[in-house]
């Protein structure tokens, strides 16, 4: 299977503290992937670097072959990287609608053949709102396209920042503990969205603190602790791994 994204000896210092050191990580094409480890373990720090939030001190970061790491935000994620974010960010005071669409900007940005060949910006516009109704459609949130965002729950704003995520056309999606602060029932929803993106031809990078979600969904799972990758392979090696369970829970002391 084709490697999408690499990380090799991706380091980040703030001060004289290491948030990430030496990591290394590929992420495969089509796969479902998370990324595990206890609080302060570098694990959104590491997103960030991968999507131009923050800049390593050193290491390198590849997409599709091409090296990304003096890249901006949104020159990545035209590359084909998206991401949402451990708290939603939503515009809170505008409509579902409304908040997909403000995406659009980056998803139908005029080309020079664009231009050349163009559509109106009316055109534009009117295409741009089709493919947010149909994100919406898609996060089953269409029926509350009219309404305010910050009166949607938790779980209904995590899948609108979803749809404003895929409308970007992401060939690689980031998603930074999707299920947080959810009831059961919208968990369930999530991984069966999850599962939708993948079979869209989709890869999806995850990070997520319910474990019962990332050993459902993951085909592979990477391990951080102390800003240091400590155990890599299947949900079912991971779960039996004596260094995870100890970065999980404390070193046993002896009987």
């Amino acid at each position: 299977m084709e490697t999408i994204l690499k990380a090799e000896g991706l380091t980040k210092y703030f001060g004289g503290l290491a948030a990430v050191e030496n990591f290394d990580l590929f992420v495969k094409k089509g796969e479902i992937l998370s990324l595990i480890g206890p609080n302060g373990a570098g694990k959104t720090t590491t997103f960030n670097l991968i999507t131009g939030l923050e800049s390593p001190s050193r290491g390198k970061i590849t997409f599709k072959g091409e090296e990304i790491i003096e890249l901006r935000p949104h020159e990545i994620v035209e590359k084909g990287i998206a991401r949402t974010f451990q708290i939603t960010r939503v515009f809170r005071k505008m409509t579902l609608l409304e908040n997909v669409a403000v995406a659009q900007h980056i998803a139908i940005r005029p080309t020079i053949s664009s231009t050349l060949f163009s559509l109106s910006e009316r055109k534009r516009e009117k295409r741009g709102l089709e493919k947010a109704e149909k994100m919406l459609r898609f996060v089953n949130l269409f029926s509350k396209r009219e309404e305010l965002a910050t009166n949607l729950s938790l779980g209904e704003q995590k899948r609108l920042e979803l749809a404003i995520a895929l409308s970007m056309n992401p060939e690689l999606l980031l998603l930074d503990e999707p299920v947080a602060g959810m009831n059961p029932k919208e968990t369930e929803e999530v991984i069966d969205l999850i599962g939708v993106v993948r079979g869209e031809g989709i890869t999806v990078f995850l990070i997520e603190h319910d474990m019962r979600m990332v050993m459902g969904v993951s085909e592979r799972i990477v391990v951080m602790n102390y800003g240091k990758k400590i155990a890599e392979g299947p949900p079912e090696e991971i779960s039996q791994n004596p260094a995870v369970v100890e970065a999980y829970l404390g070193r046993r002391s002896p009987e």
